[in-house]
């Protein structure tokens, strides 16, 4: 049988470039192996856990599946309410522990959601060409009385881990001029681990979306965390909250870490992006990133972890 040359030709290719790609992640894989053992880093890894030892903390992520009719009702009855997101993630987790001096910071779902219950924000009004398409009767009145897009004020939660003979101490966030190295964060060092957690998730009824989730990178020099709430309802709001950690990984891990903390609050109506000149269409706005660059900044923030004896 003849062989096409052409064909032939795409696939040797083809091969040609999987090879490559595979070479490419060889290398980044030895680098990142050789950043991980000059940094002396630990990897750890085991059912549902991931996490490094690094530089005097440990970071871990947990991740389970969506929280089951059982332990639902229990969180609704903690939190006083019979609404919730349709995906919680309630075994999911992402904590860094500085193991010297106690700093826990921690981000899950039943915190955030309190946030939510806390704040409590009025609910968006659903403009009249997009109404819900409900799971009840279509002629039912629809009546919304609660913050359905479930927008929390939460940026983490945060606590010292107490050892024996310690004196009570608290974390406390302070203002700050120091900001986050952004030089640090676009170098082209070893990310020598990543992890990305979803801590709730509704998609409002096929009218938007509501999601929080928190990420981590950890490089040789440093490492940074977002965690980011993120809500379109379409026609109407969007809205962005971001809040980013930031610390240097110290040479010496005894002493006290140097945590920066900044937060971002976004939001605008889309009749307010129209009258900027962008598109109506709810299409153009599924990245989070790019629609960050057309909100209205409504709060910023900067701060430094502190740690305070509860003596004072």
């Amino acid at each position: 049988m003849a062989c096409d040359d052409c064909a032939c030709g795409n696939v040797a290719k083809e091969l040609d470039q999987a090879t490559l790609r595979t070479d490419c992640l060889d290398d980044e894989e030895t680098l990142r192996l050789k950043a991980l053992k000059a940094t002396g880093g630990e990897l750890i890894q085991g059912d549902g856990v991931k996490g490094i030892r690094v530089g005097g903390w440990f970071i871990q992520s947990r991740k389970g599946p969506i929280l089951k009719m059982g332990p639902r009702e229990k969180w609704e009855k903690m939190l006083g309410t019979i609404h919730l997101p349709q995906m919680v993630f309630g075994d999911n987790s992402l904590e860094l522990v500085h193991e010297t001096s106690g700093v826990k910071i921690h981000f899950n779902a039943l915190d955030a959601l309190r946030g939510w219950r806390q704040e409590s924000l009025p609910p968006v009004k659903i403009p009249a060409a997009a109404k819900w398409k409900l799971r009840t009767k279509p002629d039912e009145q629809i009546i919304l009385n609660y913050d359905y897009t479930y927008t929390t004020p939460y940026a983490g939660s945060q606590f010292v881990q107490e050892k024996q003979g310690d004196v009570n101490t608290a974390v406390e966030w302070v203002e700050s001029q120091e900001r986050i190295d952004m030089a640090a964060l676009q170098a082209r060092d070893p990310i020598l681990f990543f992890e990305e957690v979803v801590l709730y998730e509704d998609e409002l009824d096929d009218n938007g979306i509501s999601l929080l989730t928190a990420k981590v990178r950890v490089m040789p020099s440093c490492w940074f965390l977002l965690l980011r709430f993120w809500m379109r309802v379409d026609g109407a709001l969007i809205r962005l909250r971001d809040t980013r950690m930031y610390c240097r990984i110290q040479r010496d891990s005894t002493a006290l870490p140097v945590v920066i903390r900044e937060r971002n609050i976004k939001e605008d109506t889309f009749d307010a992006l129209v009258s900027k000149g962008y598109p109506r269409d709810s299409a153009m706005y599924n990245d989070p990133t790019v629609a960050s660059e057309r909100l209205t900044q409504i709060y910023h923030s900067c701060e430094k972890l502190t740690l305070k004896s509860n003596t004072e």
